[in-house]
Parts: C-alpha cells; sequence; structure tokens
C-alpha cells in the first residue's frame, strides 16, 4: 500500500459531523505531521478515493 504523504489542495466549504474521538485522533495526527486539520482531513479523503477498490 502507498505512503500517506500530506500536500495541499484546492477546497470548498462543506459542513459535516464527526465523532468526537475520531477528531480528537485526526487533530493529533495533524499536529504530528504539521498540517492543519482540514487539510489533514482532505489528504485523508483524497488518499481513500484513489485506493479503493472498484466494484463491479
Amino acid at each position: 500500500m502507498e505512503k500517506f504523504i500530506p500536500k495541499k489542495f484546492e477546497k470548498e466549504v462543506i459542513s459535516m459531523r464527526i465523532s468526537t474521538e475520531t477528531l480528537a485522533e485526526i487533530d493529533r495526527k495533524a499536529a504530528q505531521t504539521g498540517i492543519s486539520r482540514n487539510e489533514f482531513i482532505n489528504q485523508c479523503i483524497a488518499f481513500a478515493l484513489a485506493n479503493m477498490e472498484e466494484k463491479a
């Protein structure tokens, strides 16, 4: 599996609900990599979409 490499992307403002526990983990991981929470979430979503198996 490929490594997750943080980088910048263009964004559009949206709203979402997320559990308190997941948000705390996101904040920890974002701080460890030196990027914002928003940037981290965007990159996690992009990585997941790029690496999903397509169903026939």
